[in-house]
């Protein structure tokens, strides 16, 4: 199963299970932050408790993160990253060193309403010229910092900016569009071995796959309770928080996105991420023209 937030034509939001082909509404429930406000037993019996199930096809999912929730990211997780990063980058020693030390890089990606979902666009910035997707797990944490589920992440990056001076990572790393998530979090419990989970990327340009590749989270060099407690010990995330847990896949420094690739993620276990690849920040006005709705 997978916990989703979804909406039904004419109503609000509201979170719920998802089985196969039908969604049912966690009874008692509003939304997923107060899912993630629960301890990992009492979010278990809470989506234990469901209402009447609906097709699949009649409702829309949406981002699974609302109310005061946000994404992090952590970066230089992979070798394969380390190696990439150095490669595009003029400063090649920080990232050989965060790739060992004790402290990992964390930084914010974005905050719920800036998120988009399976089947929504995904964003690259009009001055950037050099985009990549970043496929990656996602750690989903409630508000103690307990670990309760696990999505999929793309961390769209420029590779251009971040490339010209590590500085700049917010600005490669923060714009319209650019971070996604799969419209299910599939529980901890759910999930055997979450550091033995296959991830894998192709990327369509018209009728051609231009780029596919395939890694497994058993080469992540951190540990996920590590990350999240690193995370958690400056920070409160009264909603809950989603960390995802960096790349093993990077595309070679001669292969850019293009409007209109269509980009795939598949982690076994876990679930599916297909978006669309648009330019600027035009294409995600209706994000901020939802929130202001939902407020009003």
């Amino acid at each position: 199963m997978h916990l989703v937030r979804f909406q039904l034509p004419g109503q609000p939001p509201q979170a719920g299970v998802r089985t196969g082909d039908t969604v049912a509404p966690v009874r008692g429930v509003t939304g997923m932050a107060e899912l993630l406000r629960l301890g990992v037993e009492e979010l278990r019996a809470a989506v234990a408790k469901l209402g009447d199930e609906v097709p699949l096809a009649g409702v829309r999912l949406l981002p699974p993160l609302d109310g005061y929730g946000e994404v992090w990211c952590a970066g230089v997780t992979y070798e394969r990253s380390r190696g990439a990063r150095m490669e595009e980058s003029t400063e090649q020693s920080v990232y050989d060193r965060v790739y060992s030390a004790p402290r990992p890089e964390l930084f914010p990606k974005a905050p719920a309403w800036r998120v988009v979902t399976d089947g929504d666009p995904i964003g690259i910035r009009a001055d950037s010229g050099h985009d990549v997707p970043e496929p990656e797990l996602a750690i989903v944490a409630n508000s103690r910092g307990e670990i309760v589920g696990f999505t999929v992440c793309n961390d769209v990056s420029s590779r251009s900016i971040e490339g010209e001076n590590p500085l700049y990572i917010p600005q490669a790393k923060v714009f319209a569009g650019g971070c996604a998530l799969a419209a299910g979090i599939r529980p901890v419990w759910e999930v055997a071995d979450p550091k033995d989970l296959t991830i894998d990327l192709v990327i369509r340009r018209g009728d051609a796959e231009v780029f596919t590749g395939t890694t497994s989270t058993k080469n992540l060099v951190r540990e996920l309770q590590d990350l999240i407690d690193v995370l958690f010990v400056p920070n409160e995330f009264p909603d809950g928080v989603i960390l995802a847990t960096g790349t093993g896949i990077v595309p070679e420094l001669d292969f850019a996105l293009q409007q209109g690739d269509v980009v795939e993620i598949a982690i076994s276990e876990i679930g599916t991420l297909t978006n669309t690849v648009a330019v600027g920040r035009e294409p995600f006005a209706f994000l901020a023209a939802e929130t202001l709705e939902e407020t009003r």
